[in-house]
């Protein structure tokens, strides 16, 4: 099949779509455990920088699964497919000028790393949410933890399955420590300071 498929050269480029839209395309990638926070950052985020008129769009883990990959279940192969369909689909927002926001367990390093690896130096920024395990499960805002516990759900990360901590995040946050207002402060310095966003 691969061999009667030819790449169409868009004469729209990504730079063309940036400038109309003037902003710096990326992609941030939330990563963490279950009840780390991952959902309430990423739309915090997303609302802040909505408010500064910047084009975003956030993909939620949780909704990409009643959709794109509603097919997939959570074996390591079936996360593996999961984060390689994320990365692509966030891909094209970037092409799009968008700043894309994931947020997503997305518990394996190579997992990470080759969506990393599709994108230009300083376009995908990590956000590890370091939430402690003991803190996520007593929050345990879905009641899964409890569930895994007992093994009603299989492959659970944290409990029945691994979570691969990032080694260099560009950013790490860690939700017991810090308020909303306190981790969406740092993020946005971050963007301040690549000059993704501006002040």
């Amino acid at each position: 099949m691969g061999e009667n498929l030819t790449w169409l050269t868009h004469n729209v480029t990504k730079e063309d779509r940036s400038k109309i839209k003037q902003q710096k395309p990326c992609l941030l990638w939330v990563t963490g455990l279950s009840g780390s926070g991952k959902s309430t950052i990423a739309n915090a985020l997303e609302s802040f920088l909505n408010e500064k008129k910047y084009h975003t769009f956030l993909l939620d883990g949780d909704n990409l699964r009643y959709g794109l990959n509603k097919d997939l279940g959570f074996t390591q192969a079936e996360r593996t497919e999961n984060i390689r369909r994320t990365g692509e689909v966030a891909k094209l927002f970037t092409e799009a000028g968008i700043i894309v926001i994931v947020s997503l367990i997305s518990p394996y390093r190579a997992d990470r790393q080759s969506v990393r690896e599709l994108f230009q130096d300083g376009e995908f920024i990590e956000i590890y949410l370091s939430t402690p395990l003991e803190i996520c499960e007593k929050r345990d805002p879905k009641g899964l933890y409890k569930k895994a516990r007992v093994g009603e759900i299989p492959n659970f990360t944290g409990i029945s399955s691994p979570y691969e901590s990032p080694i260099k995040p560009e950013i790490n946050l860690d939700t017991s420590k810090q308020t909303i207002e306190e981790s969406i402060k740092k993020l946005c310095s971050y963007l301040y300071e690549k000059e993704i966003i501006q002040s």
